[in-house]
């Protein structure tokens, strides 16, 4: 079973139990998975956390349930939300106005059932990619953090406008110009999300000089010790590279997981490299590093 059919299972289910006690561990129980993978994975298929998602649907069930002319406080109850103001609070963060305004002002019908798109924004023309596995220790990183969520698809919008800036208004140039650097290989790192809120840190960085002094400004941070399958994207022009880049990891996580007999591996950071292939208009290449462990049957 590919990734998207996994997922939409699970979406269906979520919405079958969705006044039960769900849980990640639950959802990746049913799914076959370690709970540290199956997040991973849900939130790349689905853009959001398993638990916001979750969140959001019960609000979204709980936005029907208004018209029905039950209590606010018996309503919240029922979809998980152990206090009134706790429920309001969320449901104001989501819909923008009080649950007895949306009451006032508006109705909701029964949520329809979820359906992910069937497309495959992956690589084409049969292409398969075979992963290095390698070990590394852990590793520092100096450079720059953004945080974002990938809710709503803000990390695609946020991350490439990060980059720009980044390569636009000097730091890049200010970075590598400094003592510290120990190599000029630039990484694209994804630290692990909030599972509350889904937030995680993004960071562009270098690898510093071993005991090197770091100047205030710059943001330091640490790659734990993992086992990574590295990928190499398929070498293209300037014009191709994000998208390259961004089919590849749809390979990784819609084609190669599910067949690989690993899992991605908890409490750890995955991460572009961006080396000397990538400084010329064609034939630009990068590796995708993504922190694995076998999976246990």
């Amino acid at each position: 079973m590919d990734s998207m059919t996994m997922l939409q299972e699970i979406l269906e289910y979520v919405d079958e139990h969705i006044t039960d006690d769900l849980s990640p561990d639950r959802l990746a129980a049913r799914a076959g998975f370690s709970t540290w993978h199956f997040c991973r994975v849900f939130q790349w298929g689905v853009g959001y956390s398993v638990m916001v998602y979750v969140r959001n649907r019960r609000l979204s069930y709980a936005a029907h349930e208004l018209t029905s002319g039950r209590r606010i406080l018996d309503i919240s109850l029922e979809y998980g939300f152990e206090t009134h103001s706790g429920f309001s609070k969320a449901f104001r963060r989501y819909f923008g106005c009080s649950p007895g305004t949306y009451r006032l002002h508006a109705h909701s019908d029964r949520p329809f059932p979820p359906n992910l798109p069937r497309t495959n924004n992956y690589l084409t023309g049969g292409i398969i990619l075979e992963p290095k596995i390698v070990t590394r220790p852990a590793e520092k990183l100096v450079g720059f953090a953004l945080k974002t969520t990938s809710s709503d698809g803000e990390n695609s919008k946020a991350i490439p406008a990060f980059w720009d800036d980044y390569m636009s208004n000097g730091r890049m140039e200010r970075l590598h110009a400094e003592s510290f650097v120990d190599n000029h290989d630039e990484y694209g790192a994804c630290f692990p999300e909030d599972p509350e809120n889904g937030e995680f840190d993004y960071v562009i960085g270098i690898e510093p000089k071993a005991g090197a002094a770091i100047p205030d400004g710059y943001h330091v941070c640490e790659l734990p010790p993992a086992t990574y399958a590295v990928f190499s994207t398929p070498p293209c022009n300037a014009t191709n590279f994000v998208s390259a880049i961004q089919g590849t990891w749809n390979y990784i996580f819609n084609e190669w997981f599910p067949k690989s007999g690993y899992e991605y591996a908890p409490n750890c950071v995955d991460f572009e490299r961006y080396d000397d292939r990538c400084m010329s208009d064609e034939g630009k290449i990068c590796d995708i590093y993504i922190p694995v462990v076998k999976k246990q049957n």
